[in-house]
């Protein structure tokens, strides 16, 4: 039975990067296969990972959309749609990537997201973890495309407004009843310490992150240059604590204490 590990948090928070960080902890870890998923209509994370992707949930919809009506006889449009779902998977050492992309039409990505459900649940069966890289802010939860998650990772980053994002994000999981075995802040960008405003902030939302990532200079400079953040060396420091983030969690998986909140 596959571990799924979800981002979520407000634009700009550093979902994409922290999720491929903790692709590389399971990959060098050599804890996979490994299902990496771009739910985001704007692909970041194969830029992230240094995967060029030709095909994607959406683009696979669309062409099926035109060719539907001349599938030969004996070919249900489902066993159709299923095959061609398929191609849109990336294959790399270690793991594989599949990308949502865009809907069927501006802002349209209900249909796409539903598809892209129901593909990830049949496809989980052949992974030992699914990563997957949420759009920004809340609208993947209303439409709870966000379900059956062991672990939701709500990423600030270090501001005051994407604390409270994380607190905004808390109520609307608890108010949905969502799937979520257990969810846990995170915060990014951190400079030195914690600002004094946001540890103020932090304590009025009664948020405890369980984890802190440093603004790390090296993860900016290959974002920049488009590298793969795959290729960080172990030394950075954001590398480390997704590797501290990482071994709480599969700690609290083998203990079997990965059930509520951490906030």
């Amino acid at each position: 039975m596959s571990f799924s590990i979800a981002v979520a948090g407000k634009g700009g928070s550093g979902k994409t990067s922290l999720a491929s960080l903790i692709i590389r902890y399971l990959r060098k870890n050599g804890v996979g296969p490994i299902l990496a998923v771009d739910a985001d209509p704007n692909v970041n994370l194969g830029e992230s990972l240094g995967i060029e992707v030709e095909q994607t949930v959406g683009s696979v919809i669309a062409a099926f959309d035109e060719e539907k009506m001349n599938l030969s006889p004996g070919i249900t449009k489902e066993t159709y749609l299923g095959y061609q779902l398929s191609t849109a998977l990336v294959e790399q050492e270690g793991f594989d990537l599949l990308v949502m992309g865009r809907g069927a039409g501006p802002g349209c990505y209900c249909y796409p997201n539903h598809v892209l459900t129901n593909f990830i649940s049949i496809l989980a069966e052949n992974y030992a973890y699914v990563v997957i890289d949420n759009e920004a802010g809340m609208e993947h939860l209303s439409r709870r495309t966000t379900q059956d998650i062991d672990v939701l990772l709500v990423i600030s980053d270090h501001s005051v407004r994407g604390v409270r994002t994380v607190a905004r994000i808390r109520d609307l999981i608890f108010e949905l009843k969502l799937a979520v075995k257990r969810q846990a802040a995170v915060i990014n960008f951190v400079p030195d310490r914690l600002d004094p405003f946001i540890v103020e902030e932090l304590a009025r939302l009664s948020i405890e992150p369980v984890a802190t990532i440093p603004l790390d200079e090296e993860v900016h400079r290959y974002d920049l240059r488009l590298k793969s953040l795959l290729d960080l060396p172990d030394t950075t420091a954001a590398v480390g604590a997704v590797h501290d983030l990482m071994t709480e969690i599969l700690s609290g998986r083998s203990k079997n204490k990965n059930v509520g909140t951490d906030y």
